[in-house]
């Protein structure tokens, strides 16, 4: 098992921290650091900069949005880092939610999966270099009927193949993210049920695809707070859970609540949401079980890191990617240092 970091959102006043905690990341042989976008800053220009001031580990975008760009913009997007970064860039595309892809990008949330199928096969024949062309329910390439024209891409990626990831949650979108992409990029993991919430679906797509789970990237990232009192850490991240199970997306369209329940958590993230959408934040992150907490972040002592660690790896996870948790830099530091220590410990370095 490899181990990366997730440096979330930038422009959060914590950007000369946030590359600090690249570089020593990169310092202690972290595999890869992955960006994430939502409305606010985009991932390409940070995961630029980070590589820029970085020397060996892998930027990866977590994610970049499907509904704001054309797949041809993405191609030309991960071509120009991968050749830019010298064959250390990995695509991460997700769909995003209702809220943000209609509400900000004016574009309608209808058939994910399509959509995702349809641009994950564009941008591969785009990063390949071949003209483009496409007939598609959602881009057709060129527009018929106009001046539009096959076109080759002239940039020349770093690699014949970029690897691609998809962020997935819900089972039919992981039997696709198994059969049509390198990798998948999970959240809130719980290892015990990793098995019947994610890895049962993958390979479901895999074999559908005629491939086995080998050279397939299990990616989830795993928020790490080091302490010794672990029902003190688990409380700094309720109000992430319930932002996630409680107001990420519609009271019928919330995939992080639906995960949540089938964690076995039903009452619970009925409990979260329904406050949450009432306005009672507050409310909503003391009714997150302290259980789905523990079972979804690595809390506590370098010994309980390592153990968690330990599980992670025995239940199929091949990158942990890890959003080390501080109030400064130095207590972000430490737990990047510690989830290194641990992982020797686990046995895994």
């Amino acid at each position: 098992m490899r181990l990366g970091i997730n440096l979330g959102y930038w422009g959060a006043g914590m950007d000369a921290d946030n590359l600090a905690v690249a570089q020593e990341a990169d310092r202690l042989g972290y595999d890869v650091c992955w960006a994430a976008e939502a409305y606010g800053s985009d991932a390409p220009t940070v995961l630029a900069w980070v590589a820029a001031q970085t020397e060996r580990i892998d930027v990866g975008s977590a994610i970049l949005q499907i509904p704001a760009r054309q797949p041809a913009m993405t191609a030309m997007t991960a071509a120009t880092l991968d050749s830019l970064t010298k064959g250390r860039f990995r695509l991460g595309l997700g769909v995003s939610g209702p809220q943000v892809s209609e509400g900000w990008y004016g574009v309608k949330f209808d058939k994910p999966l399509a959509r995702t199928r349809e641009y994950v096969e564009i941008v591969r024949k785009a990063m390949s270099r071949e003209r483009l062309s496409y007939e598609g329910e959602h881009w057709t390439l060129p527009l018929p009927g106009g001046p539009g024209k096959p076109i080759k891409l002239t940039v020349h990626p770093e690699r014949e193949h970029i690897p691609l990831y998809i962020a997935a949650i819900g089972p039919k979108n992981l039997e696709q993210t198994g059969e049509i992409a390198d990798g998948a990029l999970l959240i809130f993991p719980a290892a015990e049920h990793l098995e019947a919430t994610a890895l049962t679906h993958i390979r479901a797509g895999r074999e559908k695809a005629g491939l086995t789970m080998e050279g397939f990237d299990v990616c989830p990232t795993v928020p790490l707070a080091v302490g010794e009192d672990v029902s003190g850490l688990a409380d700094m991240f309720r109000p992430y859970t319930a932002l996630y199970v409680g107001g990420m997306g519609s009271r019928k369209q919330n995939f992080y609540n639906q995960l949540a329940q089938r964690m076995g958590y039903e009452k619970e993230a009925a409990e979260i949401q329904d406050k949450y959408l009432a306005g009672d934040k507050t409310g909503a992150a003391a009714a997150v079980p302290h259980s789905l907490i523990d079972s979804t972040t690595l809390l506590g002592s370098v010994e309980r890191i390592a153990d968690g660690m330990r599980a992670y790896a025995e239940a199929g996870v091949t990158t942990l990617t890890l959003a080390p948790a501080g109030f400064t830099l130095d207590e972000r530091i430490t737990a990047l240092r510690v989830g290194t220590e641990a992982m020797e410990r686990a046995g895994l370095a």
